[in-house]
Order: structure tokens, then C-alpha cells, then sequence
């Protein structure tokens, strides 16, 4: 409608442009294009005005639409981790426990509060037997909100206000209260430490003029607190950990936790999935670098952060773990992927480093990939190697890294102990794991070979579509779909959004030119 009323309205400017050099030969024959001149312009400025009324309109429209999709686009970090937790719903069995939400009711007055400014909560399964005094306490991760916008829009989810959280969740892998599926900490004190304020349980600052909490090490210190009241100050022995951002948690605040417990606690740290590189990405920046530099610089990270890294390197630098570990005293297990698939998607390929989308089916599905790509992520695969040589070099410290396209094996049931769970030396997840912390075996170091020699992987396959609909790829790989509300509502919304501007604008001209 709208194009075929500007283009009447072009033809009738362009016979009022022409009918000044137009030889008239009778009055008559005057009159009568007059006449017609008359309707044609009148018709034409009606219906322009019509059509200037409704592009107006739907520039209102998809201005909403748009800003909403601008909005909606800074949970993209998250979306990654959503996706992943929607896949652990569906690899769930039915009977599995569900766990109830406590909030900690002290934290308020002591400005231990999510970013949204509500009580931080945690979920707690009691030990019993010869576990009724070990601890193992699970930090949530969820991605992380690195501006203003970002965490303004992570104040009206559950990672950044409890509101928002489930009331109850299933405890499953490391959680699990199941001999068969968690061997060595079943009948353990287990915890889930929820995860709201964005920043890896690190910041301690505040956004006065829009009520934003940045109070992540306060929410730390208060669980502690809580945690030790519930009967972990006289913890034998006592193990924490965490998955993805929580897995970073767990590198920050290894030692810290450490010092919390008596000498004679037996303590050691897990990090599932949170030895985040600062890599390249696909095209050459540092996608990872720059969402960590606004995390560091908004939620102002700088006093909290190690001073024996920042005493040589910048702020940004000492929150990357690879920057971190080898100076971590307490013993440390880190288990990851060497293919990473959260960092694939949101730190070597996000959509701001491909606008063109050249990686998007690879990165939804390694088996897609063409030989280069592969290359790609063999060279990560390389620097993470490196990441972890220094580390490595410690006895106490352990190591899994397998060559799955995978994120967070310690939450997951089917790659922590499960009959066909990855294997490294012939050993799962959990069996490892078991062997160092009750030092069971000296010097474990298990590091895969390079892909694709490891078939023993459950490797994530994402929608490349993004429709949301499951296709059976690979027995052993578990597909979902990530941001589809979102990444619809930008592919819509924007590019409509500027042709409503460019229809507003031209039929705004062309009834000024009309109205002469």
C-alpha cells in the first residue's frame, strides 16, 4: 500500500512538474486538465496523508519493537547458558529431587543483596552417615552483565533477582543425593549457591541513580557466613565448586574459602568450565576481553580483584583465570572442554565478530565445520593447553580436559557418572574427580588427544535454525536452540525499524512538495 501510493504520488508531482512546459491549444482542452491536475493532486494529498499517517504509525510500532529487541539482546550472554540449562531439564529423570530455595534473611542489612536489591538465596540438601560433616558447596554461574543496559535487563531474571528463581531445583551429577550417580559425595552437606549479582561473586559497588546492586562478594561473605552457622565451620572435610561463571566464582574465592575453615578441614576447589581464554576471535578483536573489561569497569572489580596479578597486570587481565590459577595455594581441580562450547559461541565466533553468519552452522555444529574452522579451534585448543602447562606442573593440582564440544560436566548426570559418561584413561568425570580430591592416585593430569579422536564425547548441537524443534544428530550429542525469541525479534524488528524511517521521510518530502 505504501509503495503503491508514493509512487502515485511521484506520478502526480511529476505531471505537475511537466504541465508548465506543456503547449496548451484551447481553453477547453485547459480546463479539462485542470480539472483533472485538481482531482489527481487533491486524490494524491489525501492519500499521502493517509500513507504519512501510517508509516508514522508503524515507525511508532517498530521503534517499540525494536528498542525491545535492543533490550532483550543483552541477556545474549546468558541465553548460551539457558539453553544449556534447558538441555539439562530435558536429560533429567523424573525422579529426581527437587531442593527448596532458602533465602538468606541476614544479608539485607548487611547489603548482601542481588543486583535488583532482594535477599540472595541458596538451595541445601543435608548430609547424613559418614557425610553428616563434609561440605560441598556448588556456585551457580549464569554469564555476566558487563553495562548498564545489560544489567538492567539481568535485574528482571533469576540472575539478578530471586524473585525470579525457582523455588525449588533438581540436584543431579555432583548434587545428587544417589550413590550410583554421585559415588564419593552423595551423603555430603550439598549446596547450590544462586547466582544474582553478575559479576562471579566479585563486585561491591552500587548505581545510586538507578538502584543497581553490584554486590556479588557481599552475597559471598554472607552465604559463608550462613554456611558455617549451618554446621561447616566444624566440616572434616569440605569442597567447592562451581560451573561456567560459578567455575570462575571458584577461582576467585578458592583460597578465601580456605581460610574460612579450620587448618585441620581438608579443602580443595573444583572449576567445571571456567577456564575462559582471552582468546582472538574470528575476527581478530577480543570479544572476551572487551565483555570482561566492561564487567571489571561497571561493577568496579579493581580492589576486589588478586593483588599479586594486578601488581603486574591491568584489571581486565586478572579476571581471566588463565592469569589466576597457578597462584591459587589451595589445591585445584580444573575440568574443561578443550572445545569449549560456550566460548565457541559467545567468545571466538558471537555475532559481532560474523556478521555475515559464515560461522554460524559450525558453531551450532562442529561436524559442519570445513577444515580451516577445525583449525580454528585446534589453535584454542592449543592456547588452553598452554593456559594450564604452569598449573599443571603442581602435584596437588588436578586436571580433565577432554576434546568434547561441551560446557559444565560436573551438573550434568549423563557426563558425570553415568554408564556411558566421557572417559579419559578409562576413567568418568566423577571417578576421576574422586581419585584426587581423596588422593586415591598421585599426579592426576588427564589431557585428551586433539580432535576427533575422543568418542566417548556428549557434545552439545545447537538449532543453527534456532526454531526450537530437536533433531536427532548423534546418540551421544544433545541438540537445543539458543535466543530464538530474541534473534527473530532482531532480525524483524531493526531492519523493518529503518525502512518505516526511510517511507516516514520520503512521504514527509513529497507532501511538502505536493502542498506548494
Amino acid at each position: 500500500f505504501i509503495v503503491v501510493s508514493l509512487l502515485h504520488a511521484l506520478v502526480v508531482t511529476v505531471i505537475r512538474l511537466t504541465k508548465k512546459k506543456r503547449n496548451r491549444n484551447s481553453i477547453s482542452q485547459s480546463k479539462v486538465f485542470a480539472l483533472a491536475r485538481a482531482f489527481s493532486l487533491s486524490s494524491a494529498k489525501e492519500m499521502t496523508r493517509s500513507v504519512l499517517l501510517l508509516s508514522l504509525l508503524l515507525w511508532i510500532v517498530c521503534s517499540l519493537c525494536s528498542a525491545a529487541a535492543f533490550v532483550r539482546s543483552g541477556s545474549s550472554v546468558g541465553d548460551t547458558e539457558i539453553a544449556i540449562s534447558l538441555l539439562e531439564k530435558k536429560l533429567m529423570a523424573p525422579e529426581v529431587a527437587m531442593v527448596p530455595l532458602t533465602l538468606i534473611q541476614g544479608a539485607g542489612s548487611k547489603g548482601a543483596v542481588c543486583l535488583d536489591g532482594t535477599l540472595p538465596g541458596y538451595h541445601l540438601d543435608r548430609g547424613s552417615g559418614s557425610g553428616a560433616n563434609n561440605w560441598l558447596i556448588q556456585l551457580e554461574g549464569g554469564g555476566w552483565c558487563n553495562n548498564h543496559r545489560t544489567c538492567v535487563y539481568r535485574k528482571t531474571s533469576r540472575r539478578g533477582s530471586s524473585n525470579f528463581m525457582e523455588k525449588t531445583l533438581p540436584f543431579t551429577g555432583i548434587l545428587s543425593n544417589k550413590p550410583l550417580e554421585n559415588p564419593d559425595f552423595f551423603n555430603w552437606n550439598r549446596v547450590k549457591l544462586r547466582y544474582c549479582d553478575g559479576a562471579s561473586f566479585a563486585g561491591d559497588s552500587q548505581d545510586e541513580s538507578s538502584q543497581i546492586f553490584y554486590r556479588g562478594q557481599r552475597i559471598w561473605q554472607a552465604a559463608m557466613e550462613e554456611f558455617l552457622s549451618l554446621g561447616m565451620k566444624q566440616a572434616n572435610q569440605a569442597l567447592l565448586s562451581g560451573c561456567s561463571a560459578g567455575g570462575l566464582a571458584s577461582i576467585l574465592h578458592c583460597d578465601e574459602f580456605r581460610e574460612l575453615l579450620p587448618s585441620s578441614t581438608k579443602v580443595k576447589c573444583l572449576s567445571d568450565a571456567g577456564m575462559f581464554l582471552d582468546a582472538v576471535d574470528v575476527s581478530g578483536g577480543h570479544s572476551l576481553r572487551n565483555m570482561f573489561q566492561g564487567v571489571v569497569t561497571v561493577q568496579n572489580l579493581q580492589k576486589g580483584l588478586s593483588s599479586t596479578c594486578t601488581n603486574h597486570l591491568d584489571p581486565t587481565s586478572c579476571f581471566f583465570p588463565q592469569n589466576l590459577v597457578s597462584d591459587i595455594k589451595t589445591p585445584m581441580f580444573l575440568l574443561n572442554t578443550a572445545y569449549d562450547s560456550w566460548q565457541i559461541q559467545e567468545s571466538l565466533a558471537p555475532p559481532t565478530a560474523d556478521p555475515g553468519g559464515i560461522w554460524k552452522a559450525c558453531k551450532s555444529d562442529h561436524s559442519q565445520c570445513n577444515s580451516s574452522q577445525i583449525q580454528f579451534f585446534q589453535d584454542f585448543r592449543n592456547q588452553m593447553m598452554y593456559a594450564v602447562n604452569s598449573f599443571s606442573k603442581s602435584d596437588q593440582n588436578g586436571l580433565f580436559i577432554n576434546s568434547c564440544f561441551a560446557h559444565c560436566q560436573t551438573e550434568r548426570q549423563d557426563t558425570w557418572f553415568a554408564q556411558d559418561s566421557p572417559q579419559l584413561n578409562g576413567k568418568r568425570v566423577a571417578e576421576t574427580v574422586g581419585d584426587w580430591y581423596f588422593d586415591r592416585a598421585k599426579n592426576i593430569k588427564a589431557i585428551d588427544c586433539a580432535y576427533p579422536c575422543d568418542k566417548t564425547c556428549h557434545n552439545l548441537i545447537f538449532d543453527v535454525n534456532q526454531t526450537g524443534v530437536d533433531r536427532s544428530v548423534d546418540p551421544k550429542a544433545a541438540e537445543i536452540s539458543t535466543s530464538s525469541s530474541s534473534s527473530s525479534s532482531s532480525r524483524f524488528c531493526f531492519p523493518l525499524h529503518r525502512a518505516s524511517l526511510v517511507s516516514l521521510v520520503l512521504t514527509t518530502i513529497i507532501l511538502g512538495f505536493l502542498a506548494q
